[in-house]
């Protein structure tokens, strides 16, 4: 099959750009920009820092996508006529400079793309990750902090910002359990696919004898679901357990009870919390993670499986292991 002349595949991006613009739909976007500069313009916006903090996210993520499809229309612009000067001047180092930026237009592209398949009630969310270290000892443990740090490193890498609520460490190495936010658009549809149990297998740097060895975490994504959203839990389904937790030492070293766990009896999940301060001033950030586990299951509750589809089943709990296997190269 014959190349594609260039003036081809940038008909064929622009023609992609145009279907991702049609589906996000830039007027209703430039509306809601201009009603949310509106509401930041008002000085009792601060007043309720938490819907302030809302609302300027939510204007940024707006502005950055309107944005960024206006850049990459106007890159595409440009690229053709940069291939057309290269033809002009016979200039090898230019069409080279060309094919590097329609290599790069048509990964942003189909990034763009893909954004548009995420499509789901709550896809745009952010997430809320949890990962427990399962079976397999000191190397689940280890496997669990590598997976805290795969996801960390790659928030960080997309310029997402990450809130780590909770970090429960085991006592050789690596970590038991850790909840922690992805502060992004989409965050939620991104990373729900890595919902379920992930398996490591590699000689263990733990044993002695240089076995292999195989170890298990389980990774739980759910929606940061905003407090408007309404859920009826029965306060009879609900445990608060309010405890003291340690701290550095010094005289206010256990004796206020800064820690909460809070147990939702009916999906049978907990939410711990363990940061300084009153349990009062505790107990909100557990509230706030716990309500996505409550909003799944009540959702579970609420519709018959036939109507589940294959990726509602996995988030709801259906089995899923992807294994990763490590092994030594001899030089």
């Amino acid at each position: 099959m014959a190349e594609l002349d260039p003036a081809e595949k940038i008909k064929e991006l622009a023609a992609t750009l145009a279907s991702v613009t049609a589906v996000v739909d830039v007027d209703a976007m430039r509306t809601e920009i201009a009603e949310l500069r509106e509401q930041s313009a008002d000085p009792e916006l601060w007043a309720d820092q938490e819907n302030a903090q809302k609302v300027t996210r939510r204007l940024s993520s707006l502005e950055s996508t309107v944005n960024k499809l206006g850049l990459i229309g106007q890159r595409l612009d440009d690229l053709g006529v940069l291939y057309e000067l290269a033809e002009s001047e016979d200039d090898a180092d230019t069409r080279v400079e060309a094919d590097r930026e329609l290599e790069q237009l048509r990964k942003e592209i189909g990034e763009l793309e893909v954004r548009t398949l995420l499509n789901g009630p709550h896809d745009e969310h952010e997430a809320l990750v949890t990962i427990n270290s399962q079976a397999g000892g000191v190397d689940a443990a280890d496997w669990a902090q590598m997976l805290q740090r795969m996801y960390l490193r790659w928030a960080e890498r997309h310029g997402y910002s990450t809130d780590i609520f909770e970090t429960s460490y085991a006592e050789e190495a690596g970590i038991k359990s850790t909840s922690f936010a992805v502060r992004a658009p989409f965050a939620y549809g991104t990373l729900r696919g890595e919902h379920g149990t992930h398996r490591l297998v590699r000689i263990s740097p733990f044993d002695n004898q240089n076995r292999r060895q195989t170890s298990f975490a389980g990774v739980d994504v759910v929606p940061v679901v905003e407090q408007s959203d309404h859920i009826d839990i029965d306060e009879t389904e609900l445990r608060v357990d309010v405890y003291r937790s340690s701290g550095p030492g010094g005289q206010g070293v256990n004796t206020t009870d800064s820690a909460v766990r809070i147990t939702h009896l009916r999906p049978a999940s907990s939410s711990p919390a363990r940061t300084s301060g009153p349990s009062s001033r505790t107990r909100r950030p557990r509230c706030r993670c716990s309500r996505p586990s409550c909003w799944l299951a009540n959702g579970r509750r609420s519709r018959p499986p036939w109507t589940r589809s294959a990726v509602s089943r996995r988030a709801a709990g259906a089995p899923r292991c992807a294994t990763t296997s490590c092994t030594p190269t001899r030089a």
